[in-house]
């Protein structure tokens, strides 16, 4: 789509103690170049067990829509990039709030993990929480295999290591491809061929390897092919289903790709439908491009040739990144409200798209879907991310958190909220919540003039003689409730169903008995409130919502057996993750929570997760303590604890620290002021400087400031030291103090400069030296780190620092932000000095003082070019300060 998109094992007995030096690290969602996909196994990729999905692929139910334009019949495709990167993603979600929890699968008939990149892997199953989320809302989720076009570094040898066939007639990239959908629990491919340089026999052969995954594919997985590739082996869009591309659609009577994804400049669409049906395939089998990756709802989209206003469908409808909502907002408000907007309009409701704007939202023409077909089913409105963590109420976290594995069914209708008066506000709320990290909050002002129906869910629940429903909530004032149930036996008519509470705390529980209904399917479930007096500045928070047969109720789980500490790692003595591992239970949880038992004896959330391995993000050491206890504790189907087993963590010996320290600047006029940050462990509980030639001449401040009289060399000391002990760093000559310093320049601007690769013609080495901050002004190379840019200043200049601006600089994500560099001078270009070394940066733009140093070269090696695994550097300006003469 031309779019530039990552030993120590010991066994333990619940309560047993460990004392570990094993890297636990944290698992990645994986991604591969097509060599490594061909090495890949399961049990010898440590990451692998974390990538799995828990959650089986959930049926669906359809009915009439509420909205009168929408029909049934053309299918969405959604490609997304739900995280921001292909590598660096974490497995089991992460300590922020801040992610794409996205929320309208009802929808999306399917929905492909877009990813990939020259720099990372092209090759990119979805991550195990995303796959989660889809399942649990009945849409199969795809894979991307993206073979970039040769100007985002496309390599056309990755396509013939793709499509090659052994000598018995095997692709073992397709046999690859199955095996890791089989493993991870996902449900196809999306495969977008755009690397130049094939012919008509590469074409053949791609094929030939489709239709062999068609063979060997299990029932359910899919197949979608990207309009790119031409049956000469040519890049041409055909933005269409025509003779030049409908070879990998369907060959004879032989199924090739089970869809095709049109790409986004069709003028119509009418001639791609005959072409469909000329092949005896569904022309609803197309998806027809609309790229909404810069504009989201303001893309301009001829609506009318795809959904003919009286008229059936022509084709389905694909969306080409969708992930705007997330990645244009300033706030997760602002997310949630963007992707409303985006997929029922302005208005905010679905059943009422009418309005003057061209986009109306996809719930104009597209039916919706929903999962709740089978009993029991539990909401807590949960979105799969939070500001804090509630279990029954209670706070058991308060950090931010996302894991898409943990998003509840999110409301069918968003929002449809009906009222003879002004009607409540419903909406989906981080402040309070029940169980997770959200709630349904409704409010406004109340009175018997506003009573207001929200409409919350398609079903197909049949009710049985134990059926009952419970609605646990909290609210201001007292309002009336009740439930709205429609059946399939009269679907126009809603039944009303009191609801009474009963006080448990701050959270009311209420329960109805719904064998009245035996026999009859519930068909949708809304909820009305009203109030016999005015209640100004109303809120009801409904914390969870559910439906079960009380015959069926699940006992507590058992505490989990063979827990174990697979492997843990611990850093300066204060910091340690660990992997945990547990036996698979033969009744299956819901979820696990994992905590954290502090000194003081309370305990907080780690994390949860369905599956049987978590990963413990890196802990703080509180207090010194010798030991961490770390608990599980299964949650069952209804969301009821089990007993929790344990293990212990023993730290090693609390270390003493290791003194470092940074100075602002090392060149400096007369009476100027230099400021110097510590950069000691953090076990540091005392500071001890002296400075020559300073004043003052010495501090216990952390980050003194000091200023230098004299001209001058000076050294700077630090002692660094706490109860175990203490370390000194001296660095001689560091401060010069001169007249001079007032003209110091950029020695590096417009310099010759090379390089170890580039990305392109555009984006070469003389890019970082030209003064410009701009996405269209950067070095950026290629192919395996380290990478290398090299300056010729053209004379001995005494250098005092350097300032690198990195991806974010230039506008890019914060991930491709260089972590690992080391900056070498040189006197002759042959023998190198290393002067500054970086590890674990993060920041867009970096300043390193180094004491005056005089050279002709310098060196920027890029050792980790990212955040995470693209290995691809992106360095938007690397100055060199110092005196011209």
């Amino acid at each position: 789509m031309r779019k530039l998109g990552a030993s120590l094992i010991v066994a333990l007995a619940a309560c047993a103690a460990l004392s570990a030096t094993a890297m636990a690290k944290q698992p990645y969602s994986s991604y591969w170049y097509p060599d490594q996909l061909l090495q890949w196994e399961a049990a010898k990729d440590p990451d692998a067990a974390f990538n799995r999905s828990v959650v089986p692929l959930q049926d669906r139910v359809s009915g009439p829509g509420v909205n009168p334009h929408a029909t049934a019949e053309p299918k969405v495709v959604a490609l997304s990039a739900l995280n921001q990167g292909t590598s660096g993603v974490p497995s089991q979600g992460a300590d922020k709030f801040g992610a794409n929890t996205f929320g309208y699968w009802q929808y999306v008939d399917k929905l492909v993990y877009w990813g990939g990149s020259a720099g990372e892997g092209i090759i990119v199953p979805p991550s195990a929480d995303t796959i989660d989320a889809a399942h649990k809302n009945g849409v199969p989720i795809l894979g991307t295999i993206f073979f970039p076009p040769s100007v985002y570094g496309g390599k056309y040898d990755w396509v013939k290591q793709m499509i090659r066939q052994d000598a018995g007639g095997h692709f073992p990239a397709a046999d690859k491809l199955l095996e890791v959908a089989r493993y991870y629990g996902f449900d196809g491919w999306f495969i977008n061929q755009e690397t130049e340089g094939g012919t008509p026999e590469d074409a053949k052969q791609m094929q030939a390897f489709l239709r062999y995954i068609q063979q060997k594919k299990p029932a359910g997985m899919h197949i979608m092919w990207y309009d790119s590739m031409t049956a000469d082996g040519k890049i041409v869009w055909q933005n269409a289903l025509n003779d030049k591309n409908a070879m990998f659609l369907q060959d004879g009577g032989q199924k090739v790709a089970d869809s095709m994804f049109l790409n986004f400049w069709w003028r119509e669409l009418n001639t791609s439908a005959e072409k469909a049906k000329s092949l005896s395939r569904s022309p609803f089998e197309l998806y027809a491009g609309i790229d909404v990756e810069a504009k989201g709802y303001d893309t301009k989209v001829n609506w009318g040739l795809l959904f003919p206003e009286g008229k059936p469908a022509v084709t389905s409808l694909g969306i080409y990144r969708p992930d705007w909502a997330f990645n244009s907002a300033e706030s997760m408000a602002d997310f949630f409200a963007r992707e409303n907007r985006f997929w029922v309009g302005a208005n905010g409701n679905p059943a009422n798209t009418a309005t003057d704007q061209t986009w109306k939202g996809i719930a104009n023409d597209v039916v919706e879907s929903s999962p709740v077909n089978d009993l029991p089913f539990t909401t807590h409105f949960n979105t799969g991310s939070g500001q804090k963590f509630f279990v029954s109420g209670e706070q058991v976290r308060d950090k931010g958190w996302n894991n898409r594995s943990l998003q509840d069914v999110l409301p069918t209708w968003r929002w449809i909220a009906e009222s003879q008066g002004t009607a409540l506000t419903p909406s989906l709320d981080w402040a309070d919540a029940y169980y997770g990290g959200s709630s349904l909050k409704i409010a406004g002002e109340l009175s018997p003039a506003n009573a207001t129906n929200v409409k919350l869910y398609r079903t197909d629940l049949r009710v049985e003689a134990s059926t009952k429903l419970s609605l646990t909530y909290k609210a201001s004032g007292e309002p009336i409730l009740k439930v709205g149930l429609t059946f399939a036996d009269a679907p126009g008519k809603m039944v009303y169903v009191d609801l009474k509470g009963r006080q448990a705390e701050d959270w009311k529980t209420a329960t109805v008995n719904l064998t009245p209904y035996k026999g009859k399917r519930i068909t949708s479930l809304s909820l009305d409130v009203d109030a016999k007096r005015t209640i100004r500045n109303f809120e009801l928070r409904v914390g969870e919502l559910s439906i079960a047969n009380v015959n069926d109720r699940e006992k507590p789980l058992p505490a989990v057996q063979g827990l174990n500490v697979a492997s843990a790692d611990f850093r300066d003595g204060i910091y340690g993750d660990a992997r945990l591992v547990w036996n698979e239970p033969r009744q299956k949880a819901q979820q696990y929570e994992i905590y954290r038992v502090l000194p003081d004896g309370s305990q907080t959330l780690v994390g949860a997760t369905g599956n049987n391995v978590f990963y413990v993000p890196e802990m703080r050491r509180m207090n010194k303590e010798a030991a961490t206890i770390l608990k599980v504790v299964p949650v069952n189907g209804q969301f009821q604890p089990g007993p929790a087993a344990q293990v212990k963590l023993e730290w090693p010996a609390y270390p003493k620290p290791i003194a470092q320290f940074k100075a602002s600047k090392t060149l400096v006029a007369p009476g100027e002021s230099v400021t110097f940050t510590d950069l000691s462990t953090e076990v540091t509980e005392g500071w001890t400087w002296t400075f020559e030639g300073g004043s003052p001449a010495a501090s216990t401040e952390k980050n003194p400031s000091v200023s230098f009289a004299q001209e001058g060399v000076y050294a700077v000391t630090l002692t660094a030291s706490n109860s175990s002990g203490d370390d000194t760093v001296t660095k001689q000559a560091l401060i010069t103090v001169s007249a001079s310093a007032a003209s110091t320049a950029n020695l590096a601007l417009n310099t010759p400069a090379t390089a170890d690769h580039a990305c392109g013609a555009a984006e070469g080495a003389p890019n970082a030296v030209d003064g410009k901050v701009t996405n269209n002004s950067k070095w950026c190379a290629l192919g395996n780190a380290p990478h290398w840019l090299q300056l010729d200043l053209g004379g001995m200049y005494a250098i005092s620092g350097f300032t690198i601006k990195h991806a974010e600089a230039g506008g890019e994500w914060s991930g491709f932000n260089t972590s690992d560099y080391t900056i070498q001078v040189s006197a002759d270009g042959a023998s190198w000095t290393d002067v500054v070394t970086a590890k674990g940066n993060s920041a867009a733009e970096t300043f390193d003082a180094i004491a005056l140093t005089k050279a002709r070269y310098v060196k920027l090696v890029v050792v980790k070019p990212t955040q995470g695994g693209d290995t691809a550097a992106r360095i938007y300006e690397f100055e060199v300060h110092g005196l011209r003469s």
